[in-house]
């Protein structure tokens, strides 16, 4: 065992957990792995909870006094992930009220069916926050072009937000622009800058895995030599962004009242191919106020063999931008690979809530003491 977890976080590095079920928080596994693994957020996804609930793990009871009440699905559906999450905030609120609110954070998505309707996810943003009723909520929301002004009036509203399935360099600067002008609301109405909270959710190995296979349908020397750069390359040029944006003119007017700057979060962290090292997106994106979202074994790899070395971002960027340019030589549309990736992460996501939806509605159904 290496201490890599502790040095991570003293780079600046927050390590959040990408899962959550009940049988994590029940058993003392997640108090655990925030004593002894330095996790100091978790972050969900309607993925993580189809796996969760549909494992049935420590769910039967309160699925049964759902059925004995006849809700909906959706509601029954709500009330058990919002149960989950309000648990978990409160197992993580120490490290919140010691971090003075910027980790100890649990983010739950507004409902991926409303990726592309602002008002419904604004709505929706607005409901989680009141279900779950914890300070140390981040409440998510896609990175799609719906969900922009969605994310700038839930921030004017002094909602802290998670914003995810973001790609591309340009929509993430895009992001930014709606945290900074949905700050500027809540300023402007008079609330507490500084109980506002953000991070911008940068997806990294699903990017290695659409330009790798692409790479590998051309089959020359030239391309395999760009394997496994895209990634890297994407989420270092999006750390000079966040750079760049916050620590502009804009952004000062908005320090000197206490705002907070939205951090950089890696997600999508857990490494696809085999050929790479199983740390790769935690090793060499290391840097300052930023947060690295991990499924458990990307954790645990990390702690046993991970190599934290320090800063492996600065100094990054032009090498970066030179890897894209020789992506795109060989004819690989970096706009269309993000474009496709935006899509399919939001159609993954809506295919999990829905696979949710049915098998919770079976349950429900059995469980349904009027049919027994």
């Amino acid at each position: 065992m290496t201490d890599a977890l502790k040095r991570l976080s003293e780079e600046g590095v927050a390590i959040w957990l990408d899962d959550l079920s009940r049988k994590r928080i029940t058993s003392g596994n997640l108090a655990e792995l925030i004593d002894q693994q330095h996790v100091v957020g978790v972050t969900t996804n309607p993925t993580i909870f189809q796996k969760a609930i549909s494992s049935g793990d420590g769910y039967e009871q309160q699925l049964a006094d759902l059925a004995a009440r006849k809700v909906t699905v959706d509601e029954a559906v709500r009330m058990i992930t919002t149960a989950d999450v309000r648990d978990a905030a409160d197992i993580l609120h120490p490290v919140f009220d010691a971090t003075d609110g910027q980790d100890g954070r649990v983010s739950i998505e507004v409902d991926p069916r409303l990726a592309h309707n602002t008002r419904a996810t604004i709505a929706e943003a607005k409901q989680l926050a009141w279900l779950v009723d914890r300070p140390n909520t981040l409440i998510k929301i896609p990175a799609t072009k719906a969900g922009l002004p969605a994310i700038t009036e839930v921030i004017g509203h002094g909602i802290s937000v998670n914003v995810t399935l973001i790609f591309s360099l340009e929509r993430y600067r895009e992001v930014m622009d709606a945290y900074i002008t949905g700050l500027e609301k809540a300023k402007a109405r008079g609330l507490d800058l500084s109980k506002i909270h953000s991070v911008a959710s940068f997806f990294v190995s699903r990017v290695d895995t659409e330009i790798d296979k692409r790479i590998d349908a051309l089959g020359t020397p030239e391309a395999e030599a760009l394997r496994g750069k895209a990634a890297l390359a994407n989420a270092r040029l999006a750390y000079q962004a966040y750079e760049e944006v916050f620590g502009s003119d804009r952004w000062l007017a908005l320090d000197k009242a206490h705002a907070n700057k939205q951090r950089p979060l890696w997600a999508s962290t857990g490494v696809k191919d085999k050929a790479y090292k199983d740390t790769l997106y935690v090793d060499e994106l290391v840097a300052p106020n930023t947060v690295n979202t991990m499924p458990e074994a990307t954790l645990l790899a990390t702690e046993d063999r991970g190599e934290i070395t320090g800063n492996t971002i600065a100094g990054t960027y032009e090498q970066a931008r030179t890897d894209l340019a020789a992506i795109e030589r060989l004819g690989i549309s970096y706009d269309d690979v993000v474009q496709l990736l935006e899509d399919e992460g939001v159609e993954k996501f809506e295919s999990s809530w829905n696979d949710l939806l049915k098998s919770t509605e079976a349950v429900l159904e059995r469980l349904d003491p009027s049919k027994g």
